[in-house]
């Protein structure tokens, strides 16, 4: 059975604005526990135009010494967003992730509206849900074989 990604995936999502200083995106990953922030129009609040990660502000600020005050979201985002469809199937989800080794998908509607986001935690946290419920019934069939032999061998 297919399971698409408004079944499961993060639809409360933390953005920010392109002129958010980095220090402020720092901040604001922290206070919420976060390693990513999807960056919005600041006309348009609904729609993505980046994601800023807390590897972006390792690798583009921290590693250069430069000034998180000074820099903001839209100076580190990454534009090249690679969005899915809230109906997108979770396995198909997966394999864009697979193929543009991403740990974040922006998740849009139609009209290109930001809709929520699937991270890798989700994808773990659907597997291992799948995982548990085999493990069950696999435990049930076991269970219900050996009752069935138990009662040929008493008959």
């Amino acid at each position: 059975m297919a399971i698409q990604l408004k079944e499961f995936a993060t639809n409360l999502v933390a953005v920010v604005e392109p002129d958010t200083s980095a220090r402020v995106v720092a901040q604001l990953m922290r206070r919420h526990h976060i390693g990513a922030l999807v960056v919005v129009d600041a006309l348009d609040k609904n729609k993505p135009v980046g994601i800023v990660t807390d590897r972006d502000l390792v690798l583009e600020l921290m590693a250069e010494g430069l000034d998180p005050a000074v820099f903001t979201a839209g100076d580190i985002m990454s534009v090249d967003l690679v969005k899915a469809q809230p109906e997108m199937d979770a396995m198909d989800a997966v394999q864009l992730m697979k193929k543009y080794r991403l740990r974040r998908l922006v998740i849009v509607d139609k009209e290109g509206n930001l809709a929520g986001i699937l991270t890798i935690e989700d994808v773990l946290g659907l597997l291992t849900h799948e995982l548990a419920d085999l493990a069950v019934d696999l435990g049930s069939a076991r269970d219900r074989e050996t009752r069935e032999q138990a009662m040929k061998h008493a008959a």
